[in-house]
């Protein structure tokens, strides 16, 4: 008998965060695609701390395949390393928050 089943370790990531530069106000937004469903412990993370859903913290997932972060009107601050983590898969990616010049 042969049983066809899926773990994590056999997951892959088939597509992986870009970094993305955005300016001040704008929305950031970061999609990782896994090579199937299913993945324990997803978590967002950034330059370290957990993100969580919220009214700016947008996080979503499309058939547990497609996990999309997004973030609403950045800031300065908000500059630094996005990380998704799914198990033991890890994607990374610079968010760089422009400000606008009032210089013409």
């Amino acid at each position: 008998l042969l049983l066809l089943c899926y773990t994590e370790e056999e997951a892959v990531i088939v597509s992986g965060l870009k970094n993305t530069d955005v300016f001040v106000g704008e929305s950031a937004t970061f999609t990782c695609e896994l090579s199937h469903p299913g993945m324990k412990n997803v978590q967002w993370w950034l330059d370290g701390s957990p993100l969580h859903n919220n009214l700016v913290t947008e996080i979503s997932q499309q058939d547990g395949i497609i996990h999309t972060l997004t973030l609403n009107d950045v800031a300065c601050h908000d500059s630094g390393t996005v990380t998704f983590r799914a198990g033991s898969l890890i994607s990374s990616a610079k968010l760089l928050v422009k400000g606008i010049s009032l210089l013409e």
